[in-house]
């Protein structure tokens, strides 16, 4: 499970426990999502260089104190989601290089009495928590000064000690679940100076009386606020935004995957205070049930005005209310992607003197429809330069359009338009228009650096000579057959063209064209797929500098064809020679043979109910079932003999009716016949009874002769019979009926026998 790295992925092996004969050399051992129970001393001792250790998601209750012992460079341990029911300060006393730490998702219910990392100084970040745990203590992080990252799941934490966290001098990041929010002020009072970014999940802000408790907050130096899956009310909001506003280095505050309960209607007033650091707000996925009575945020305006980046993204935003807009004086990027803004409510949205410093805007994924609307609505914009459009529907363009002044990149893509026209702006250095329905690009746009045309459905390069200044090209997955020369010529000052995943019909002349005349700095033209290079642009290919075109590649479907005829050919020659070989009856009997073998040789005598099976051929059935059978299960005693047509299982494979009948047979009887030896199941029934019986060296097997039959008409697979009949003594039936007598005498004693 190693590769050439070290690296070993043992993960979803179904383990019981770590597997033996781990090295010196393996530096990553992956055996999460195994059922390991327990690690015991002598499991890692050999693993000294091992740097990763994922043992997340098994059963692990137990793990012996000096299990890690010989660990010293281990640098992450997983233990998350497992079954430990205490922490032991013992297991990583020796882990001196340890960096990431997690302990999620066991069955601890507190972290002990002592620290259990006091001895890891080069921590970096700790995962903690679990439904169960109840109580942090004083001490519980000691020896812990600097984290990058602490998670606690404390979701259903009830006691908090004062001052658990304060020994922690600098967390950048720290992520908290918990619910009770008495014991989450209690954890931010100790965490005033050092969380840089505190982010809260599932916490409840449902009721005003208890955002007293978090009055705490508005010390806190914290550079950003994060609240994931979070309930917010009407009545809450004002309070957390005017803690928020308190907080004296707070500069960004997000909201992800929250719910609102209400519509804006905020009673008590935002302070008059605004923050004077809060810059970045991000709203993202927010559920307000009743979004289509939501108020116009008038509440809000004093606190925006040194916002410059604002994302509210899949909040079902369908306005934005002009004097909001009007009051984001500083706005340098709106991200409005993912919501129901359209044509006229984006004109209400983007009023005369909205957003008068806003340089980017993304309107992706909206119900954006005339593309004439939409940029008549933001012509107004001075400064924007970058404009995201993508994903809407705006079908037809129109042939002119006006735009802000200085918009240089512009994303078109996948808007189901069918054909550019000059609505599309001159200032532009980049223009994404891919995932389209075009056929053709024809447009003049002198200060086009960057052109994106994937996804459409050209058969032919854009003119170069309207766009003189163009760096890149992507052309990627259209319907291009080849270039002409004059193409390849007119865009020699290209640095990089991407033609792959097209219908290129290749040719050497035409790669040697590209190769030593066109003159291009990179071309990919995704021939074939071996060649593979990282681009710019993140795409499969090749550069057309570094590719030798093979036979195979040049001319591809002449080699096709003859592959495939020659594939054919040599299918029909295996056809012939199996018919004429009987490679099928060889076949089909080495599988039954295989199947047979597995059998025990002999079956238990408890099993055995007949003296004998009867193997003939149908044509001689008469004389067998007439004669043989009324003598033989007639006599006195009676013989008990297993005949197919009335023995047999009905529903079992034929196959497996033949072994179990000389399985459960003393004897087996062949009544030979010119008949028999063209029989195919006879075949089958003689050699079944060659594989158990006759290598035994045993008399099992009873010949009898029931008309000559001549040595060439047994087919030479028979050879065992030949060898058989040629040295062991076999009945012949004879005519006359004295002889008859005889006949039945001899065959009974060799039935007995």
């Amino acid at each position: 499970s190693c590769d050439a790295s070290q690296l070993c992925n043992c993960s979803s092996m179904g383990l019981d426990s770590i597997p033996p004969g781990l090295t010196a050399k393996i530096t990553v051992l992956n055996l999460a999502h195994n059922r390991i129970q327990r690690i015991q001393s002598q499991d890692l001792q050999q693993a000294v260089n091992l740097r990763t250790l994922l043992l997340q998601s098994n059963k692990i209750s137990s793990i012996d104190e000096d299990s890690f012992q010989s660990l010293a460079k281990l640098e992450l341990l997983d233990l998350s989601n497992n079954s430990l029911a205490h922490l032991s300060p013992l297991w990583f006393r020796h882990l001196f290089s340890l960096q990431h730490l997690h302990l999620q998702g066991n069955s601890y219910r507190d972290l002990g009495h002592s620290s259990p990392f006091s001895g890891l100084r080069n921590l970096s970040s700790l995962y903690l928590g679990n439904p169960q745990l109840s109580v942090i203590r004083q001490g519980n992080f000691e020896g812990i000064e600097l984290l990058h990252k602490l998670w606690i799941d404390g979701s259903n934490l009830i006691q908090y000690e004062q001052g658990s966290l304060k020994s922690i001098k600098v967390i950048n990041h720290m992520i908290i679940n918990i619910r009770n929010i008495t014991v989450f002020s209690e954890i931010v009072r100790d965490c005033l100076h050092s969380v840089a970014w505190l982010e809260v999940r599932r916490i409840a802000f449902s009721i005003t009386v208890e955002m007293q408790v978090l009055r705490v907050m508005s010390s806190s130096f914290a550079k950003k606020i994060s609240f994931r899956q979070t309930l917010l009310t009407d009545a809450t909001v004002p309070e957390i935004v005017s803690i928020l506003e308190d907080m004296p280095k707070l500069v960004e505050l997000e909201l992800v995957d929250c719910r609102l309960l209400g519509t804006g209607r905020w009673e008590m007033q935002i302070q008059a205070n605004q923050s004077q650091t809060l810059r970045v707000l991000t709203i993202e996925n927010l559920s307000i049930e009743r979004f289509y009575l939501f108020t116009d945020l008038q509440a809000v305006e004093g606190l925006l005005s040194h916002f410059t980046r604002v994302t509210v993204r899949n909040t079902k935003v369908f306005l934005v209310p002009c004097r909001i807009s009007q009051h984001l004086l500083s706005l340098e990027y709106l991200d409005l992607s993912a919501n129901l803004l359209g044509d006229q409510s984006l004109e209400h949205s983007a009023c005369l003197g909205a957003w008068p410093s806003l340089q980017i805007l993304n309107l992706s994924q909206n119900s954006l429809s005339d593309l004439e609307i939409t940029s008549k609505s933001l012509s107004h914009l001075g400064n924007l330069i970058l404009l995201d459009i993508s994903q809407n529907n705006f079908g037809e363009i129109p042939d002119s359009c006006e735009w802000p002044e200085f918009l240089k990149y512009l994303n078109l893509s996948g808007t189901q338009i069918h054909k550019v026209t000059n609505c599309i702006p001159q200032t532009l250095e980049v223009l994404d228009v891919s995932g389209n329905n075009l056929k053709e690009f024809a447009l003049e746009l002198p200060a086009l650096k960057e052109l994106y045309l994937a996804r459409n459905q050209l058969k032919s390069l854009p003119g170069a000579a309207p766009i003189p200044n163009l760096v890149a090209l992507s052309v990627r997955r259209n319907k291009l057959n080849s270039f002409s020369k004059e193409e390849f010529e007119s865009f020699k000052r290209m640095e990089l063209l991407d033609a792959s995943d097209n219908n290129f019909m290749c040719s050497c002349e035409f790669l040697s064209f590209i190769q030593h005349e066109a003159g291009l700095a990179q071309v990919l033209v995704g021939w074939p797929d071996k060649y593979v290079c990282d681009s710019p642009l993140a795409v499969r290919g090749a550069w057309v500098g570094a590719v030798h075109l093979s036979l195979m590649e040049c001319h591809r479907t002449l080699v096709v064809s003859l592959i495939c005829v020659l594939v054919f050919l040599v299918i029909l020659l295996l056809v012939a020679v199996g018919y004429k070989y009987h490679l099928v009856w060889y076949l089909r009997m080495t599988w039954a043979w295989l199947q047979a073998k597995r059998k025990p040789k002999r079956a238990p005598p408890k099993d055995v109910c007949y003296d004998a099976f009867v193997s003939y051929s149908e044509n001689d059935s008469e004389w067998v079932e007439n004669t043989m059978v009324r003598e033989l299960e007639q006599a006195c005693p009676p013989f008990r003999l297993c005949l197919h047509k009335r023995d047999f299982v009905p529903g079992k494979w034929i196959v497996d009716n033949i072994i179990d009948s000389i399985e459960k047979s003393r004897k087996t009887l062949f009544v030979l016949s010119e008949h028999f030896v063209q029989s195919e199941w006879c075949k089958y029934e003689l050699d079944f009874s060659h594989f158990r019986l006759f290598d035994e060296n045993n008399d099992a097997a009873i010949l009898v002769l029931l008309e000559p039959i001549q040595s060439k008409a047994i087919p030479k697979r028979f050879c065992k019979l030949r060898k058989i009949m040629n040295t062991k003594t076999y009945l012949e039936w004879p005519a006359g009926e004295e002889q008859q007598q005889v006949f039945w005498f001899n065959l009974k004693i060799a039935l007995r026998s």
